[in-house]
C-alpha cells in the first residue's frame, strides 16, 4: 500500500497515453460524423441524377418524330419511345435505376371536341412498382404537376410530362436513415407539328405500362 501511494504522484504526471485515449474517444463521433456526411453527400448526388433522369426523359420525348419535311406531319413509334427510355437506364445504371426506379411518361392533350384535358397515352420503364400520380392513359384531367401551378396542354399539341420514382437504398442502411422514395417531375411541350391521332404508332414496344 505505501508502495501505491508513492507511485499515485508518477502516474499523475505521466501524460504519455493522453493523446492515444483522447483518440479513441473522439474516434467513433468523427467515424459517425464521417459516415452521416457520405449518407447525406450520396443522397443528395443520386435524387439530383433522379431529377436530371425525368428532364432529360420529358426533353427528348418533346422532340420525337421531328421532320425536316414540312409536307409530312410524323408520329411517335414505339422504337422511339424505347430508345428514349433505354438512355434514361442507362443514365441512372450507375446506381442501379432499373431495378429500383420507374419512369412513367404521358402524353397530356387537349381533346378537340369537349375541351378536356387527358392523357392520351402512357409508357414506363423500371421494376419498381410505382403508378402515375395522375392515372392511366385515357384518364381526363385538370392538368397535371403541382395544384397551384397545373400544366396543361393547348389546342393541337401536347405537352410531354414525366414522373420519375426511385427508391434510394442508403449506403449504411438504417443507420441515419431509412428507405426513402424520390418523386420527381418534369413537362416539355412538343417541339414541332406532331400527329397526335394515332398516339405511339409501331409495334413490339418495350415500354408497356401494365
Amino acid at each position: 500500500m505505501p508502495r501505491l501511494k508513492s507511485l499515485l504522484p508518477d502516474l499523475a504526471r505521466d501524460t504519455g497515453g493522453v493523446s492515444l485515449v483522447e483518440l479513441s474517444l473522439v474516434l467513433p463521433i468523427l467515424l459517425s460524423l464521417g459516415f452521416y456526411g457520405t449518407e447525406l453527400a450520396y443522397m443528395t448526388m443520386v435524387n439530383m441524377q433522379v431529377s436530371q433522369i425525368a428532364v432529360s426523359v420529358a426533353d427528348n420525348a418533346s422532340r420525337l418524330g421531328q421532320s425536316e419535311n414540312s409536307s409530312v406531319t410524323p408520329t411517335v413509334t414505339e422504337a422511339q419511345v424505347d430508345s428514349v427510355m433505354a438512355g434514361a437506364l442507362v443514365e441512372g445504371s450507375s446506381f442501379d435505376f432499373s431495378s429500383n426506379g420507374r419512369i412513367i411518361l404521358s402524353s397530356l392533350e387537349k381533346d378537340a371536341s369537349s375541351g378536356d384535358q387527358y392523357v392520351h397515352w402512357q409508357r414506363c420503364r423500371g421494376d419498381l412498382a410505382a403508378d402515375s400520380a395522375y392515372g392511366t392513359a385515357g384518364t381526363v384531367v385538370s392538368g397535371m404537376g403541382p395544384s397551384d401551378h397545373l400544366i396543361t396542354a393547348s389546342d393541337g399539341s401536347a405537352v410531354m410530362f414525366v414522373e420519375v420514382y426511385y427508391d434510394y437504398k442508403p449506403l449504411f442502411g438504417t443507420m441515419f436513415m431509412g428507405d426513402t422514395t424520390f418523386h420527381r417531375e418534369a413537362a416539355f411541350i412538343v417541339r414541332d407539328d406532331r400527329n397526335l391521332t394515332p398516339g405511339v404508332t409501331g409495334t413490339g414496344g418495350q415500354s408497356s405500362c401494365s
